[in-house]
């Protein structure tokens, strides 16, 4: 693979990733009441252990973008 293919990969999957996280964390704060419901039910977990899972689950996602997807398309970035 070539440098300009690799950056361009990454890239991607950075605006992707970010993207999803946007639309995933939107759908959490338009519907929490009704997706807490849910999965409290799923689950059989309390409505506020719910609420810090998914948050929990959006703080991990978000680090993870940045270490595997934003920090080597800098990287790449910065090398050319």
């Amino acid at each position: 693979m070539t440098h300009e293919t690799l950056t361009a990969v990454f890239g991607w999957m950075t605006l992707v990733n970010f993207g999803l996280l946007a639309l995933t964390t939107g759908a959490m704060m338009g519907m929490r009441d009704w997706a807490t419901g849910i999965h409290a039910r799923m689950f059989d977990m309390d409505a506020g252990d719910v609420r810090k899972a998914w948050y929990g689950f959006l703080a991990q996602w978000k680090v993870l973008t940045i270490v595997f997807a934003l920090a080597p398309y800098l990287a790449l970035r910065l090398a050319a």
